[in-house]
């Protein structure tokens, strides 16, 4: 059953954020949003060049922008830090922009509240979160992203879930030579 004051809440904050701090809210699909389009390709755990700490919370990474080589696999270890749930994705903006709609359908349909996931519901919809370069962490938990940057797109970390990014939740991933 879905927490209708959570939704409506979330709902809300999404579409405040994007008429006082941003762009509406784009359409596109899930695969839009992760792998493909010239963004690097899912790294080796045997390969890995660094380890990259990130911290997610209310509205911010830490550290908010990243600088990496091409060809650089880079293990990402993310906490969230904070008190609602929050998406770590390397993407182009674009790509970002294009998987908010299915984000925000994930709270139409009860799989993303305000602080909690339903991973039973997210695995049984087309919706399940499991590209290489992206994950979705509830308060306290952490996961990992092993990422090779091998592509020549110009890539952001972003939290995707509605009202985040347009609150300033994305970041810069810089290519150095």
């Amino acid at each position: 059953m879905v927490n209708t004051s959570i939704k409506l809440t979330a709902l809300a904050v999404g579409f405040a954020m994007s008429i006082t701090t941003g762009p509406a809210l784009a359409s596109g699909s899930h695969d839009d949003g992760h792998d493909g389009g010239g963004i690097g390709r899912a790294g080796n755990a045997g390969h890995v060049d660094r380890e990259i700490m990130i911290e997610m919370g209310e509205m911010y990474f830490s550290p908010s922008d990243i600088e990496i080589r091409k060809g650089e696999t880079v293990r990402f270890m993310v906490k969230n830090v904070g008190e609602f749930v929050h998406e770590f994705n390397i993407a182009t903006e674009a790509m970002h922009l294009n998987h908010s709609e299915e984000m925000m359908m994930m709270i139409d349909m009860g799989i993303l509240e305000t602080d909690r996931i339903n991973r039973d519901m997210m695995a049984d919809s087309e919706m399940a979160h499991s590209d290489p370069n992206s994950l979705l962490l509830e308060p306290n938990e952490s996961g990992e992203v092993i990422w090779t940057f091998d592509g020549d797109a110009t890539l952001e970390l972003s939290c995707n879930v509605p009202g985040h990014r347009e609150s300033g939740m994305f970041g810069p991933i810089m290519m150095m030579q």
